[in-house]
């Protein structure tokens, strides 16, 4: 078949992130594809799957053709891993799975072994760990004691961090433990460490007798999952505030209503539904994957009016689409084939809810704004099922149908139709808003790689300030330095209403949101709370109870700045803290040291560390080679830094711990092991010479170094191209340069 030409317009941002992340590579890792040829490959692949439901190649042709606008067009795009991989000899195209997590060490590392063929392939999993006997139960087999389920989850974080995702995606998980489950208060509390458990989401699966014993101010019951006695009765409300208190403390964890879940659960006879997906959109039964796609509906708009033909049409082809993918997958284990192909589970969301919003000109955190959502929802649920039942017609329905709550009312090829899935890279790609969350910002700043800084405009508030006739570059800049429009006195109220941004809307305005997409999306929905820094508890509580209430399948909150390591004080103090002042020691004309060469991904690193008359360390000094540019400036101010935290007193290993272990987008190895970062490397030169020199011999009681290299999740500067990272859809996100710490 002859490729398809097509003008395909792509902003800036997106060509860099497929460069990236998408398009092919050679074994040199030269890019060997445009985004057209990316497309073609996409659309060719899938669309060959209408062979085995007797199409011809003519009319195969023409579902191609289909394909190809869709994508081209940024009407729809699929999951990453089949944008990445349809048409290439991996061809494992879903994004999301479930793994049981069985009460035994081969079912354990079974579940090891299996998640880390799926990181590799380019999937993301979730676990339950629910069925795990408690810390300190009896093990029958040799008479010892269990670790518990937070023991176990260590070693499924540590196979996590040895395998990339195809070299593309890191692996991601998600953790989820019962609420009555003996351990759940440790398991809520486990990442209190951030740098511990970094390749986890975690939620609490919350049940209604739960639920209702926290309202009733109750005591629940905990219940040793091995022997289903319960062994413990705790109050309902300390538990559900202390799960309060982790979210707002550092985001998680997340919570799911299991009940809830398993009450939409689409073929009960086949078990309960226990874990979802690693950013919580997906429930799914132990073995099944599902593959999602979103709609931008950016692009449904026409005039001032939703194009709804324009939407069905896009609905019908992209459910279409999906289900060839579940053909077309080359799974990566033969039990999930098995259960993915008898359910045949899609996951049709959207992406570009906000842009469509501002077109219309309703804000988001309007009654008008939530009746819409419900609308576009249940118009886009009543579609797909329209178009799954003409698909079951054709190609019959899915094998389980008849284990299915859908037996004898509506037979359907698909399980389930609808999904909101996290959109970060490939909304960059369509060049719109994320999912269904708000706008992030109206301008920001994108760090280029060469050191560039460029100003980034929503294209629509940039088009109505032109209507006005008051756009202009300064005003950009003065946008951007500010984060808001909304104290600009320039700017008209009707535009500050309708561009408003996460952290302009209230909680139970993002909540009733998230509920309003929920009654029509037969999985879950990925959306997060955004909470200003000065949120309350008592916030993060009315958000999970509204949540609740409204019908939610879960919910994940974030408090900005909450993962930054700070402390904030809450209520007043009785008597002032004591203030102390370190004044750095003045540097001698002469100092004797050593220079050290270290190997980083920005080239040759040299690290001099200097030194007093008492032969403690005194100052560092760096020169990064030929690197210049960005890179040469943090690597000297680090050494400013550090020199002047040495000449005040901060003792050499609390600077190593700080700096060790800190990651960036070119690891390399060398004779010093794996350097993953300039700071990495400047960690490691002061912590040789330490090791070198008596200084070391002198301070037994020094504190001991950790040797672990852990990605400290701090949600600051994108480790990939400098710009800031924000937190959404349950995960973090570069609107930059498209990085995201999630499948």
């Amino acid at each position: 078949m002859a490729k398809i030409k097509v003008k395909l317009e792509l902003t800036n941002n997106a060509i860099e992130v497929l460069k990236r992340r998408y398009l092919k590579k050679n074994e040199e890792g030269k890019i060997v594809e445009t985004p057209e040829e990316l497309f073609d490959r996409v659309a060719t692949a899938i669309a060959q799957i209408d062979a085995m439901y007797g199409k011809s190649e003519k009319e195969i042709s023409k579902t191609k053709e289909e394909f190809y606008e869709l994508m081209t067009s940024l009407k729809f795009l699929p999951n990453s891993p089949t944008l990445m991989n349809a048409g290439t000899p991996l061809g494992q195209l879903s994004a999301c799975f479930v793994l049981p997590v069985e009460d035994s060490m081969e079912g354990i590392f079974d579940a090891v072994k299996y998640a880390a063929i799926i990181h590799k392939s380019g999937g993301g999993t979730g676990f339950s760990f629910s069925r795990l006997r408690p810390k300190g139960d009896v093990v029958g087999s040799t008479k010892g004691i269990s670790s518990g389920p937070v023991s176990f989850m260590s070693v499924f974080d540590s196979a996590t961090e040895a395998v990339k995702q195809g070299g593309r995606r890191r692996g991601a998980n998600m953790g989820v433990l019962r609420v009555d489950h003996p351990d759940i208060i440790e398991f809520i509390t486990c990442k209190d460490d951030l740098t511990k458990f970094t390749n986890f989401n975690i939620s609490v699966g919350l049940t209604e007798e739960f639920m209702k014993a926290v309202i009733n101010d109750e005591e629940y019951d905990l219940i040793n999952p091995r022997t289903g006695q319960t062994v413990k009765r705790l109050k309902a409300k300390e538990v559900f505030d202390l799960i309060v208190h982790q979210a707002w403390k550092n985001g998680e964890p997340g919570i799911i209503f299991l009940d809830r879940i398993n009450a939409a659960n689409p073929t009960p006879l086949l078990g309960e539904i226990e874990a979802t997906n690693p950013c919580g959109e997906q429930p799914l039964l132990p073995y099944e994957s599902c593959n999602l796609g979103s709609i931008n509906l950016a692009k449904m708009v026409k005039g001032d009016s939703i194009d709804w033909e324009l939407l069905r049409e896009v609905v019908w082809k992209a459910v279409h689409f999906l289900d060839n993918v579940i053909d077309a997958n080359k799974y990566p284990l033969p039990l999930i084939e098995k259960n993915t192909k008898a359910n045949r589970k899609i996951g049709l969301g959207v992406m570009g809810w906000a842009d469509m919003l501002v077109q219309l000109k309703i804000p988001y955190n309007s009654k008008e704004a939530l009746s819409l959502a419900e609308e576009v929802m249940k118009f886009i649920l009543q579609e797909g099922r329209l178009s799954s039942q003409s698909l079951a017609k054709e190609r019959g329905t899915f094998p389980n149908y008849p284990k299915s709550i859908y037996y004898d009312k509506m037979p359907l090829r698909n399980a389930t139709i609808t999904t909101i899935a996290p959109t970060g890279t490939l909304s960059i790609i369509a060049g719109c808003s994320s999912g269904i969350e708000p706008l992030f910002a109206i301008c920001f700043v994108r760090n280029v790689m060469d050191g560039t800084r460029l100003i980034e405009v929503n294209p629509h508030f940039k088009k109505e300030m032109e209507k006005l006739g008051l756009w202009s570059d300064a005003l950009a800049e003065k946008i951007a330095e500010k984060g808001s429009i909304q104290e600009i006195e320039e700017i008209p109220e009707q535009i500050k209403r309708i561009f408003v941004t996460a952290h302009e809307i209230s909680p139970s305005d993002h909540i009733r949101m998230q509920a309003a997409f929920q009654r029509y999306v037969d999985n879950a929905v990925s959306k997060t709370v955004n909470l200003p820094n000065h949120a309350t508890e008592d916030d993060v509580r009315e958000v999970y109870l509204l949540a609740y209430r409204l019908g939610c399948k879960g919910v994940t909150v974030y408090r900005d700045g909450s993962r930054q390591g700070q402390v904030i004080q809450k209520g007043k103090t009785e008597t002032q803290p004591l203030q102390i002042s370190l004044k750095p020691r003045k540097r001698p004309e002469v100092l004797k040291g050593v220079t050290r060469l270290m190997k980083t991904g920005c080239g040759n690193l040299y690290v001099t560390i200097n030194k007093d008359q008492e032969e403690k360390l005194f100052e560092v000094f760096t020169n990064i080679g030929k690197a210049g540019g960005c890179a040469a400036s943090q690597a000297e101010a680090i050494g400013r830094l550090i020199s002047l935290a040495l000449r005040s007193g901060i003792e050499p290993e609390e600077i190593v711990k700080q700096l060790k272990g800190i990651s960036c987008h070119a690891p390399v190895w060398s004779g010093n092991g794996k350097i993953t970062s300039c700071s990495d490397a400047i960690a490691k030169a002061i912590e040789a010479e330490i090791r070198r020199s008596s200084y070391n011999l002198q301070k037994k009681d020094a504190p001991q170094i950790d040797s672990k290299s852990d990605e400290v999740a701090h949600y600051g500067a994108c480790p990939e191209c400098g710009s800031f990272l924000s937190y959404e859809e349950g995960c973090v996100i570069c609107h930059s340069c498209g990085f995201t710490r999630c499948s």
